[in-house]
């Protein structure tokens, strides 16, 4: 329960991005409160009835049914990021800015993207958003060049409506149509000559060779929002967003605080 159900929806679809047949959660209460906020409670109130359908036995795992069972202890989990060139290279936020160093990845962040079809919530945009003011309130705007694709028009005049669009705008972003964007290739880059190494971060589905902008050099890494939005704002790849801190207009430090 302590996973929303916009999250469980992400990890469910990025999930299939890595070549999971099925991912599902069993039904429960994060469930049913999005389906009533967003104008289903009749849908909330059958999932509820049937629920015991929705969700797997009680001795399911006692019973032997599943070949493996892996535990997670989320309050152990820290931030990964994945890449470059494969979703399935994965480095802890803690020993990243180390990785960048011994396999000599560009460390200068040239570009910051976020949203696609997978990770453009309200929720998502929201936490990003939570990110930027922060930076704004101290003056700062994002070094890397930064955009944003909202994955619907639902999701766009929603973040238009209550104002993270504005916020994200304000921090140095740029708002691209609701489609699929960069995340499969429509991208008309020009600040990097093809073929010129680079680094970019994006919080999409997948970073294989060229799939972004068709420079076979451009190293891809993917992140959640609210990390490739700590990142576009230092420009810095080796930027740690749990430890390390930002210089204000006014020359003071200070340190990005958790997304809400």
């Amino acid at each position: 329960d302590s996973i929303s159900c916009t999250g469980m929806g992400t990890i469910c679809n990025m999930g299939a991005e890595i070549g999971a047949t099925t991912s599902m959660f069993p039904f429960n209460g994060r469930m049913a409160s999005y389906l009533r906020s967003t104008g289903r409670d009749g849908i909330a109130e059958a999932a509820e009835r049937w629920s015991a359908n929705l969700r797997a036995d009680d001795d399911a795992h006692s019973a032997g049914v599943y070949d493996k069972v892996v535990t997670i202890d989320l309050d152990k989990l820290e931030p990964h990021i994945n890449g470059p060139f494969t979703p399935d290279l994965a480095t802890p936020l803690s020993s990243f800015a180390k990785a960048v160093e011994e396999n000599d990845w560009p460390a200068e962040l040239k570009v910051g993207l976020i949203g696609s079809c997978t990770n453009s919530s309200y929720e998502d945009m929201s936490r990003s958003a939570s990110i930027a003011k922060q930076a704004l309130d101290h003056g700062v705007k994002s070094k890397a060049k930064f955009t944003i694709t909202p994955g619907s028009e639902q999701i766009r005049a929603t973040i238009e409506r209550d104002g993270q669009a504005k916020i994200l705008k304000d921090v140095g972003g740029v708002v691209l149509a609701n489609a699929c964007g960069p995340c499969i290739g429509q991208w008309n880059r020009t600040d990097v000559p093809k073929g010129e190494k680079n680094s970019i971060i994006t919080s999409y589905n997948r970073n294989f060779t060229g799939r972004n902008d068709a420079n076979p050099a451009t190293h891809a890494f993917v992140a959640s929002p609210e990390i490739v939005t700590a990142l576009a704002l230092a420009g810095d790849l080796r930027f740690n967003p749990l430890t390390d801190t930002l210089k204000g207009a006014d020359g003071s430090d200070f340190k990005l605080e958790n997304p809400n």
